[in-house]
């Protein structure tokens, strides 16, 4: 059976990535949560009821402890396992300006996005390199490319995780080991539906947001075999809004 890890898994644009993987890929998928149990629940049963197999992990991804803990755990009761495919894409916003911006704010994103792209992506590379194949994929974002006005502590989060694609990619590539990021513009997502679509649309070229499914796809074809000769980089999908 083969493995993949897909953190912020159980809702939105993660769930998409969820079944879309198990669906092209036919990886065993491991759902990770921070808290909502019921949500990633419905993921792994939107998966099974198209005939993929997944299980629900928790861990908050910020905390080191707690990562090595679960993923500890799981290797004990999956002996042999190697979680081939890893897609980081477990994050916040807390939106404001710069200037009025306080601690938590900054250090809660911060440390989801990029902290957690540390402590899971540690963990489980050494079993990468050794098996000389696996795919890394870092959802980032539109504000982390180009940056944002009242996401600075999201740009630098998402910003950092495109950075550290870049210089993984070519530490680990001839081990087979690709990594990449795909940096999402506007998607119709929870996180999205209070934002003024009407202005913002304007701004897009395609004239529309894009859909969790169209990110999802994606992200499949990087975790895939196809795939095998692209890796450091960062794949915008935005409608046209940047490149």
């Amino acid at each position: 059976m083969k493995y993949a890890l897909v953190t912020g898994g159980s809702r939105g644009i993660g769930r998409e990535i969820c079944k879309t993987i198990s669906a092209d890929l036919g990886y065993h998928i491991i759902v990770n949560y921070a808290s909502n149990s019921v949500a990633a629940d419905e993921t792994v049963a939107a998966i099974k009821a198209k005939g993929g197999t997944a299980e629900t992990l928790q861990f908050r991804v910020e905390n080191k402890e707690d990562v090595e803990k679960k993923l500890s755990e799981w290797e004990k009761n999956n002996p042999g396992a190697i979680i081939e495919v890893i897609v980081n894409n477990a994050g916040i916003t807390k939106d404001g300006l710069f200037a009025m911006m306080d601690e938590t704010a900054w250090d809660s994103v911060v440390d989801i996005s990029l902290k957690g792209f540390y402590n899971v992506t540690h963990y489980l590379i050494q079993k990468l390199l050794r098996h000389r194949y696996g795919r890394i994929i870092n959802v980032v974002s539109l504000s982390g490319a180009k940056g944002n006005p009242g996401q600075v502590n999201y740009s630098a989060a998402k910003g950092g995780m495109i950075a550290a694609t870049k210089a993984l990619g070519q530490e680990v590539a001839k081990r087979k080991i690709t990594v990449n990021a795909v940096a999402p513009g506007f998607i119709k997502t929870e996180m999205t539906k209070d934002l003024p679509v009407d202005e913002l649309i304007k701004y897009v070229p395609a004239n529309r947001f894009g859909e969790a499914q169209e990110v999802a796809d994606l992200v499949s074809f990087l975790a895939s075999e196809k795939a095998g000769y692209i890796t450091g980089e960062v794949i915008n999908i935005n409608g046209g809004i940047y490149s």
